[in-house]
Formats: structure tokens, sequence, C-alpha cells
């Protein structure tokens, strides 16, 4: 089904220390290796998917990783640096000094064979966004639509390529995108001027781009799109759903605004007075939701999909899947969401919580207190809310980035203490009305619209951690000052003029 073209191991092997290289060469099942690791004073360690292996007992020097980095291409402002002519990334870590004392060097394959199962959609002209969790492979599938599009039909092709992700370092980009050409982005915030830079210099018929994130972003891609250059992207989100709540990206799908009823109309529609409704075209016509490696969700006609899940209609969708001999099957499916309809009150879900940097004994001593059973599991993907410390929440480590990705809540407290998290266990568990996300944002809108108006400021209803913040990007959004005021389970955003 997926072919593993070329991994260039050898050439990652070359830059490690001869000791390093020499065990690895040792190791029976390198096809599938995934990275090696190197921290000063450690033993230096090899991860495949079902094992982690120490390759020599000896720890690993400054001189060994000078040896590395002296082999390898510039440190980019994110720590990443890679290979010429590779898909390998070496990310660093270091000390206080900048010093580096520690190396990740994961490995890279080109794959062929992931874009099978969507290729007659890009091959459309139609603008393409893939959506997934992160690590479900849709950088891979990107590299190969750009191969696609530009050798196959021998298309204008740019990759936008913000981290080496997608044609991997140096100046001669990786074979894996065919022609396409490739445009390098000097650091993550200027990802949205090299997007335009691209159309306005270069004359592409297609423009690739990895992880749209940003307002300014979703703007670019608007403005591409107009332009009638087909633009195939990914965006951070695993559903169209999940899409459609996130305020800063939203746009890509055409917007959502808050429209007020008459009390007649709303009888009528059996909804709230004020329902949410797509502002405008969405950016992409069609979103693809990869749930595995082998199957995808797709919405072919994404205006549609939108209008239904507002209106609580039946949204139809198709779903694909390789079968064990490589070939596409087919299905429809139907599912209904009903995010205008009258939710007054609902009960909370029993939280499951996966835990980062807390300490496990004093969390449940004051579980034990509360009297409330915690349901942990040490799975992200399992989980409908992260706990962490407001340090490492500071730090953003990958965990966190990719509960953030998923659109899982997440709660910081300030320390590993008894009272911190007594304090943190009430706003996650005391009884008090909980409204949907898609009504709290409706609150939001509605605030917002009262003081551009000039009537605030504006309090909104109490909410949790997570559905607080996404108030205030949208506040953001639309230039108003916010912050949040009282103490948990009380606590809650007020918008306010800048």
């Amino acid at each position: 089904m997926q072919k593993v073209i070329t991994d260039d191991l050898d050439a990652l092997l070359d830059v490690l220390p001869p000791h390093i290289h020499e065990a690895l060469l040792r190791q029976p099942d390198n096809s599938e290796l995934i990275e090696v690791v190197l921290d000063l004073g450690r033993p230096p360690e090899a991860r495949y998917p079902q094992r982690d292996v120490v390759l020599n007992h000896k720890e690993v020097t400054d001189s060994d990783i000078e040896y590395t980095v002296c082999r390898i291409g510039s440190f980019s402002g994110d720590n990443r640096a890679g290979i010429e002519r590779t898909l390998h990334r070496i990310s660093a870590i270091r000390n206080r000094e900048g010093r580096i004392v520690g190396l990740t060097c994961r490995v890279g394959r080109a794959v062929f064979g992931t874009v099978k199962i969507i290729q007659d959609l890009v091959e459309s002209e139609n603008n393409v966004l893939l959506l997934g969790r992160p690590g479900i492979g849709k950088t891979t599938m990107l590299r190969e639509v750009a191969r696609v599009l530009a050798d196959d039909l021998k298309k204008r092709v740019i990759v936008v390529d913000t981290s080496n992700e997608i044609a991997g370092d140096g100046d001669i980009p990786h074979p894996a995108i065919g022609h396409a050409r490739r445009m390098q982005v000097p650091t993550p915030t200027m990802q949205h001027a090299v997007m335009i830079e691209a159309v306005e210099n270069h004359m592409p018929e297609v423009i690739i781009i990895d992880e749209i994130g940003t307002s300014l972003e979703a703007e670019a891609a608007r403005t591409i799109a107009e332009r009638g250059v087909q633009l195939v992207g990914t965006a951070h989100g695993n559903s169209l759903v999940n899409l459609m709540m996130n305020p800063t990206l939203a746009d890509l799908i055409g917007g959502i605004q808050t429209v007020t009823l008459g009390d007649e109309e709303a009888r009528r529609r059996h909804t709230q007075k004020s329902i949410l409704e797509r502002k405008a075209p969405p950016t992409f016509d069609i979103v693809v939701e990869i749930q595995e490696r082998d199957k995808v969700v797709i919405h072919p006609d994404v205006g549609k999909a939108i209008d239904a899940i507002l209106y609580g209609k039946p949204q139809k969708a198709e779903i694909r899947w390789l079968d064990k001999d490589g070939e596409i099957r087919k299905d429809k499916t139907i599912t209904s969401h009903a995010l205008n309809k009258k939710e007054p009150e609902f009960k909370r879900d029993e939280p499951r919580i996966y835990l980062f940097g807390i300490s496990r004994t004093k969390l449940g001593e004051a579980a034990k207190e509360k009297r409330i059973a915690l349901d942990l599991t040490v799975d992200l993907k399992e989980a409908n809310l992260l706990l962490t410390t407001k340090n490492y929440y500071r730090r953003k480590p990958q965990k966190i980035r990719d509960a953030e990705a998923a659109g899982i809540p997440i709660y910081a407290v300030k320390s590993n203490s008894i009272p911190q998290f007594r304090q943190c266990l009430d706003s996650i568990y005391a009884p008090q009305k909980v409204v949907t996300t898609s009504l709290a944002m409706n609150e939001a809108q509605e605030a917002i619209t009262q003081v551009k108006e000039g009537n605030g400021p504006v309090e909104l209803s109490p909410q949790n951690a997570y559905i607080r913040r996404l108030q205030h990007l949208l506040g953001e959004r639309h230039n108003l000052a916010s912050h949040s005021v009282g103490k948990e389970p009380e606590r809650r955003v007020k918008f306010l003029k800048g």
C-alpha cells in the first residue's frame, strides 16, 4: 500500500560519531528506526516503534556532540537543522548559555502511495485542506501532493516550507517533491509574508503550505485563493467542527458570525434568538480529515457542510480507506450536529485527565479530601483534559502543543502543592451551569458587538480556562481589550475598548 522509497539512512549515520555509527549498523531493524538521542553525560539511545536501545554504555561527551554539529546544516531560530538533500531533522537542546547539550536526530522518510487515497481531489483544481492529529501523516501526504501536481500534471507548484519539514534542509530541496519549487521561511512568524511573496513573484498555479496556524496565515490563504491559485495545505485541528470552533482559523472555512433573529423566526426554527451563521464563502473547497494513515473522511463541499452543522441538518461525508490489497474503498456517512439548537444546560462530561509534570500523589491526596474519584489516563488521545504546571505550559513542550492542536482543554496550576490542586479540582468539578463552546462563543460575539457600539465594558458568564482562552482570541480578532476577572469557579472574561 505505502512504499518507503528512501530514508537516506546512510546520510544520517555518517554524521554520528564512529562508535555510535557502528553500534547502529549492528541493529537488525534500522528500516524502522525513529530517532537517535544524544544527551551529554548519558549513554546514546536509538528509538524504534517497539523498543529503545542503549547503543553504547559510554556516556556522550562534548566532543561527540561537536562531531555531529560540525557535519550538519546550521541551526535555525527553532533549534532545528538538517542534512542537505535529506528529510532528516536534527533538533538541539541548549543550556542557559546557549551551548548545545543534547541532540535528537530524527529519521525522515519519503513515502510513495500516501496521496493515492485523495489524488482525484487534488487533481480537481479545488482548494484542499488536510486535518488530523500530529504525527498522523499530513506532511508526508502534502509532500507527495507537490510531486504529483508538479511531475504528473506538469503544474507550476511552489512549496512554502517553514521548518524544512516538507522538502528537507539545505538549498537543494529533496527529490520527493519532484519538480515543485521550494521557498524557505526565515522564521515561523514570516510564513504569511512568504505565502504572498510566492504568488506575487513566481506565478504559481499551486501553492503547498503546511500548518496554517495564525490569523495572518488564514488571511494570506484567502488572498491566494481569490487570485485563482490552487491551495493545498494543512491546519491545526482534527475535524471540521474543531476548525469551526477555532476563532483564529475559522476564516479558512468562511468564518462564523452571530445573527439575531426575531422572536417569531426563532420559534419557527426552534433555535435560540442569536444563532451562528457562515459569514463568507470558504477559502478551501474540500476538507479531508485524516483519521488513520489509510483512512480519511472527506467533506466534498465545505460550504454545505458548515451550513448543515450550523443548522443541525444531516451532514453528508465520504469515508475512504485502503484495503489489504491497496485498493481504495468508499462509503457514505451521515452525521448530525446541532450547534444552533436550544441547549440551556447540560452536565459536564466526566473529565478524563492526562497529567504532565504533575505530582500524582499530591493530586490524589487533594482529590481524596474532596471525595472525587479521578479518571486518569496515560494516553493523551484518550484524554479530554490536560493538567500541567504554569512553568511547563509557558515552555510549550510537545505534549502540550499536541493537546492544543487536538483542542483538549488545558488547566495549569502554579505549583505541585495540595492547596493548588484543591483550587484546580474545584474549578474542574464544581457544580455549575455549563454551556457548550458554541453558546459561549455566541455570548462573546454579542458582548463584542455591544462594546463596539459603546455599551461596554461587558462581562461574560463564567467559563473554564479553555473556553476563556477562545473568548480572548475572539476579542483580539476584533481589536478589543479583554482580561479575566473573578476566582474559580466564577472566573470570566471581561471585554472593553482597547
